[in-house]
């Protein structure tokens, strides 16, 4: 049996060399984390893997001492002094990637936990961050849990059992989370727009954020299902709007991150499945879903159709995540398609998220030939079958107006150059 611990102790079983998987969103434990960053000269020499998410994980773990070292697939405002200064690896690859990165390539040591109380049959469940762990737990490395009586066992998720954990905190700690039902007026007039497109009975996919807002959209839809990597509180509006097709696996995804009104209802419902990244990444596995619709968020579309998602001004400031995997299995996907959805201007309307071109040095998050609609508040730019000057045509109609004559101007001068 496990020996437990208290939460102060965790970091004592650090030491140099050590690799540690601290697992991000929900999974990523309040306790621990508190801990580890009281104490953190136990950091020393110690490197960090996990996937931490911009905007919704904050501890830095790379910082917490000067020889700390982190390896991410992430960088925002968490991270980006640690990364400036060489002490984070980032590898910027695609949330299926970072699962068989996870699988087949990690080393790991110690595995942080974060997990439901022991059922009847003495397992610990994962709740609602099944994402990447599940990769982990049947590593042979010390595992230690944080037992939290607030973490709700939920169907599908991976468990493991209390005999294969070495070490256990058991103390009640509110679950990372947040009120995110409130839509954003922006992405609710883009929803409608993405409503036009979506069809009684297909199986949606939203990004993670305030592209969310646009489900609010889909309350008159009936029979949808979801398969995503994230539920948030926008799921209850659905359920509650009467648009999910009834039965067991309506929604499947890897974590929920929201209240706990979204926490309650995830709890051992069998409406709700949850599976891991390897599963709602799979291009596989989403193509083989008749009519699946991919809607996502980025920073900016030029107007080849090249989305860019993760950098401003040539710094990183995220990470494309899941966005290509979903894009290309909704185009595996019978009758299935994908959808980018952005405000068209940024900074108050200052900024077009329309551009000329990306500027140099910027990654291409999604190849041109991968998108299918963008989607503003504007209108809807079908790119499907499309050639280059209808492309430009299509984009600058759902650009901000103030924009629309300098982007036709870039475009003449771009073409007469191509």
């Amino acid at each position: 049996m496990p020996r437990s611990i208290a939460a102060d102790a965790v970091p004592d079983l650090l030491r140099p060399g050590l690799r540690v998987y601290a697992p991000g969103l929900a999974g990523e434990s309040p306790l621990f984390a508190r801990a580890l960053t009281a104490r953190a000269e136990k950091a020393a020499g110690v490197h960090f893997t996990g996937v931490w998410l911009p905007g919704f994980n904050r501890a830095d773990y790379a910082s917490l001492h000067e020889t700390a070292r982190a390896t991410a697939f992430f960088v925002g405002a968490h991270n980006r002094a640690s990364f400036a200064d060489g002490r984070v690896d980032f590898l910027p690859l695609s949330y299926f990637s970072i699962a068989a990165y996870m699988r087949d390539a990690m080393e790991v040591d110690l595995a942080l936990l974060h997990t439901s109380p022991p059922d009847d049959a003495g397992r610990l469940s994962l709740g609602i961050a099944n994402d990447f762990t599940p990769e982990v737990l049947n590593r042979p490395c010390v595992k230690v849990a944080h037992i939290n009586p607030l973490m709700p066992r939920t169907v599908g998720a991976a468990t493991v059992a209390l005999g294969d954990v070495d070490y256990v905190v058991e103390e009640p700690c509110p679950l990372p989370g947040e009120d995110n039902g409130a839509i954003d007026p922006v992405f609710a007039a883009i929803g409608r727009h993405v409503a036009g497109l979506v069809r009684d009975g297909d199986t949606v996919e939203v990004g993670i954020g305030r592209v969310q807002g646009v489900l609010a959209a889909l309350h008159a839809k009936r029979h949808l299902a979801l398969h995503a990597g994230a539920v948030t509180d926008p799921l209850l509006g659905l359920v509650n709007a009467g648009a999910l097709r009834a039965g067991a696996g309506a929604v499947t995804a890897g974590i929920a991150w929201g209240s706990p009104a979204l926490y309650d209802f995830v709890t051992d419902n069998p409406t709700v499945r949850f599976a891991p990244v390897s599963h709602t990444h799979n291009v596989r596995v989403i193509g083989a879903l008749p009519r699946f619709v991919a809607i996502n968020t980025v920073i900016e579309v030029d107007l080849l159709g090249q989305a860019n998602a993760e950098m401003v001004g040539g710094r990183q400031i995220s990470s494309a995540g899941g966005l290509t995997d979903f894009m290309r299995g909704a185009r595996v996907s019978p009758g299935g398609f994908s959808v980018i959805a952005l405000e068209a201007a940024a900074k108050g309307g200052t900024v077009s998220r329309i551009v000329p071109a990306l500027t140099e040095g910027t990654a291409v998050s999604a190849a041109r030939g991968d998108v299918d609609y963008v989607v503003t508040e504007h209108g809807v730019a079908d790119l499907r079958h499309a050639s280059v000057g209808r492309r430009a045509e299509a984009l600058i109609a759902v650009a901000a107006p103030p924009f629309r004559d300098d982007l036709t101007r870039a475009w003449q001068d771009r073409r007469r150059r191509m």
